[in-house]
C-alpha cells in the first residue's frame, strides 16, 4: 500500500525510525535491519511505518558504509539520543564493523547483517536475559519508507517508548544525521547548515571534504593524545634536574666563548708582529709601511704573509752602507737609511750622493 506520510518541504532532513529485532547470546553476525517492508512495534521514532530495505537499497547501504573507519556504535536504550537531555555519558554495548556489512535475501530472516563486537558487560546482560533487543536507528525516505543508511543501534527492552518522546528525539537526532552518518548525501537531500560547520571544521584541519564526522572526530582525539603526550613530557623535562656533568649554564658557555675569541684575537696579534717584524728585519718593508702591514694583517693575516712572501728584500733596509758601525765624519753629512738605499738602488757612493744632493 502506499506509503502516507504527513507534508515535508524539500529542504527538510530525512527523518529517523527505529524497529526491533531479537538478539541472542553468542551470534557473531547479527540482523540490523530486516529485509522487505516492515513497522515499528508500539511506536517509533517517528512515524508508523511501514519501511522498506530492498536489495538496492541495502547495496547503498554497504556502499556508504564501505570507507567508513569509525565502527558503528551500539548504545543502551538510546542514550546517544537521550545525552543532550539527561546529559548523561553515552557507554557502548557493543561496535559493528561497517565494512562487514552483507545482504541476506533468503532465507527465515532476511536483512541487513553486521559483525559485532559485544562488551563484556552487555555480553553477560544478553547471556542472562537481561537485555533481549536490538533497535537500529536509521534515516528513511518519507515518500517510499525506503532505508538510506544506518546511524546507529541500541540494545534495549523497551523499543516502542511512548511517542510523544520519540518524536522529540527524531527531530534532533534527524538535524546531527542527514546523511545518516556515512558522510554521502541522500539522492535530492539538500546540505543542511550544521554539514556547512562540519565542512569549514574539515577545511580548518586540512582533512578532505569527504571526511565523515565519526572520522574526523577520531583524527582530533588522536591528536589530542598526542598533544598530551607531549605537553607530559615536556613538564617532565622542566622538573627534572639537570646532569651537571652533561649540562651548563648558558652564561659559562658565553663565557667560555668571550675568552676563546679573546685570546685567538691576542695570538692572532702577536703572529701578525712577528710578521712584519721578521718582514722588516728582512728589508722586505719599509719602516714607513709597519703600521699598514700591522692593519692587513690583522684583519686579514693570509693577505699580509702572501704579500711578505711575494716582496723582493731591499738589501739596503737588511743593512747599513758602514756595515753596522756608526756612520763617520763630523761634517753633518752622514746619510740616513733612506739616503743609503737610494745610493745602492742607484749605483751611487756616498759622496756623490751627498755632493748631487748638496748641488756641488
Amino acid at each position: 500500500m502506499p506509503h502516507k506520510t504527513p507534508h515535508r518541504h524539500p529542504q527538510d532532513p530525512h527523518p529517523l525510525a527505529a524497529c526491533a529485532l531479537r538478539v541472542r547470546a553468542g551470534d557473531a553476525r547479527i540482523r540490523l535491519i530486516p529485509a522487505g517492508q516492515f513497522d515499528a512495534p508500539r511506536g517509533a521514532m517517528a512515524g508508523r511505518g511501514p519501511w522498506r530495505l530492498s536489495a538496492e537499497g541495502a547495496r547503498r547501504v554497504i556502499a556508504a558504509n564501505a570507507t567508513r573507519t569509525a565502527d558503528i556504535l551500539i548504545d543502551f536504550e538510546h542514550q546517544a539520543l537521550r545525552a543532550a537531555d539527561n546529559g548523561l555519558p553515552v557507554p557502548a554495548s557493543g561496535w559493528i564493523d561497517p565494512r562487514s556489512l552483507s545482504f541476506v535475501a533468503d532465507g527465515d530472516e532476511p536483512g541487513l547483517y553486521g559483525a559485532v563486537t559485544w562488551t563484556a558487560e552487555a555480553a553477560q546482560m544478553i547471556a542472562a536475559d537481561k537485555y533481549r533487543y536490538l533497535s537500529p536507528v536509521f534515516p528513511y525516505d518519507p515518500d517510499t519508507g525506503e532505508v538510506l543508511d544506518l546511524a546507529h543501534v541500541a540494545l534495549t527492552n523497551t523499543p516502542a517508548i511512548d511517542e510523544p518522546m520519540l518524536a522529540a528525539l527524531s527531530a534532533r537526532a534527524s538535524a546531527a544525521f542527514p546523511t545518516g552518518h556515512s558522510g554521502h548525501p541522500h539522492p535530492s537531500q539538500e546540505t543542511p547548515a550544521v554539514n556547512e560547520t562540519l565542512k569549514a571544521l574539515l577545511a580548518a584541519l586540512g582533512l578532505p571534504a569527504d571526511t565523515t564526522e565519526g572520522d574526523a572526530l577520531a583524527g582530533v582525539a588522536a591528536l589530542k593524545t598526542r598533544a598530551d603526550q607531549a605537553q607530559s613530557q615536556l613538564a617532565a623535562l622542566s622538573a627534572a634536574t639537570p646532569d651537571p656533568a652533561k649540562f651548563v649554564p648558558i652564561a659559562v658557555v658565553q663565557g667560555l666563548q668571550s675568552n676563546l675569541a679573546a685570546l685567538s684575537d691576542r695570538l692572532n696579534s702577536r703572529e701578525v708582529d712577528e710578521v712584519v717584524e721578521a718582514a722588516l728585519s728582512a728589508g722586505k718593508l719599509l719602516p714607513a709601511q709597519k703600521d699598514w702591514a700591522t692593519d692587513l694583517g690583522k684583519s686579514n693575516l693570509a693577505a699580509l704573509k702572501q704579500f711578505v712572501a711575494t716582496a723582493h728584500p731591499i738589501a739596503a733596509l737588511a743593512g747599513t752602507q758602514t756595515g753596522g758601525a756608526a756612520p763617520g765624519g763630523a761634517d753633518g753629512n752622514a746619510q740616513t737609511d733612506a739616503q743609503l738605499a737610494v745610493c745602492r738602488a742607484l749605483g751611487l757612493s756616498a759622496d756623490e750622493f751627498t755632493k748631487a744632493k748638496m748641488g756641488a
